[in-house]
């Protein structure tokens, strides 16, 4: 049995990379000095997918190469560490209408500035969900020094 997979019939990963490099040369430097709530919740969308496919390399690998596997979990955590922050700076950032900063433990309640304006905390929780299956409080608050497990 071989230790690699069979080619990828399309590897669209360099794609998203460019898309992302491409908004931020044309959208930072003449864009607006906040960072925009939609934005924030376009960015914990990537984040929260990134996660998904990190998730799914390092349950895959783990079993073949568990040193690989290990990396990749380790990265898998912090990405869900950023998606958990970018999910913090959202409830941070003002509401465009009013400029009201609403109150970060309101998203645990659901939606309350109503559908689609939250749809980033049920991606969240949904995310959380898995993570909290996946990964031990202990790993999820751990400063990460490089070092992996052998």
């Amino acid at each position: 049995m071989s230790r690699t997979a069979s080619p990828i019939a399309q590897d669209f990963v360099p794609f998203a990379t460019a898309a992302l490099d491409f908004h931020r040369t044309l959208n930072i430097p003449g864009g607006p000095l906040v960072t925009t709530r939609a934005e924030l919740d376009a960015l914990h969308a990537h984040l929260v997918s990134l996660y998904g496919l990190l998730d799914a390399h390092a349950a895959r690998t783990g079993r073949l190469v568990p040193v690989e596997g290990e990396h990749l979990r380790a990265v898998r955590i912090r990405i869900w560490q950023a998606a958990d922050h970018v999910h913090a700076a959202y409830h941070a950032a003002p509401r465009p209408d009013s400029g009201e900063v609403p109150d970060r433990e309101a998203c645990r309640a659901g939606l309350p500035e109503g559908a689609p304006e939250l749809t980033v905390c049920q991606r969240h929780q949904r995310t959380a969900h898995l993570v909290r299956r996946r990964i031990t409080p202990a790993e999820l608050h751990t400063p990460f020094t490089g070092l992996v497990r052998r």
